[in-house]
Parts: structure tokens; sequence; C-alpha cells
């Protein structure tokens, strides 16, 4: 999805490991500690994660809906939910969190072979 990791902390006492990510075009604010950032968490030790520990899902404004699902399915990334509408996907993380991809501004119009791409999985 283009975040950068600005800033990472291993806590030996807790068994974790927190992890700062930003947008590309925030990275000078990053830095200052200004800018959004998306939290990801490790934890060591292994542990069972269902619905009561999990959210419903993330969401990222991208600038061409088309060419960031191409972008992800070139690197391996099922699009559960395709931009049949040039407007919105969906993605899962190798966690299994739910990710929402929206198109910047107006949709975009429908584009093969978006448009008669059916959906895989759940999203």
């Amino acid at each position: 999805l283009g975040l950068a990791e600005c800033k990472r902390i291993d806590n030996e006492e807790g068994r974790y490991t927190l992890v700062y990510l930003h947008a590309p075009l925030d990275a000078e604010l990053a830095n200052k500690t200004q800018a959004p950032l998306l939290e990801l968490t490790y934890n060591w030790d292994t542990e069972k994660y269902d619905g009561g520990r999990n959210f419903g899902h993330l969401a990222y404004e991208v600038e061409n809906i088309y060419a960031a699902c191409r972008k992800l399915m070139d690197q391996g990334v099922t699009i559960n939910r395709p931009p049949r509408d040039g407007w919105m996907a969906f993605i899962r993380s190798p966690d299994d969190i739910s990710i929402e991809l929206l198109q910047k501004g107006d949709p975009l119009p429908p584009e093969e072979p978006w448009s008669s791409m059916e959906n895989t999985g759940t999203w």
C-alpha cells in the first residue's frame, strides 16, 4: 500500500514489537510525530485472536483504484472484492484483517478486467 516504517519499538519485558507506518507524503511529518500513523502490534508469544480482539476493517484512499489493485495482484495479493464500480475494493492482510481501498475523488469509469471480476473469499 506504499506505507513506510518510521519507528519500531521492541519491548522485551512485554514481549511485543510496535511498528509505526506513515503514508508516503507524510514522511517529513512522521519524523516529527505530527502525521497520522498506523500502529501495528506483533506479540511474540502465540495467541489466537478472534472477533473480540479485532475490528471491522482499515480503509485507505488511493490515487487510482485500478493501478493500486493491479500492483497488489502483481505482488500476489488476492483482491477479494474487485473495484467493479471504479470506487471500492477489498483485500485481506496476512492476519486476515479486511482492508478497504477507496478511489480518491470521483469513481473511475468501469474498466475490464475489473468490471466482470467476481468476489473471492470474504471481505
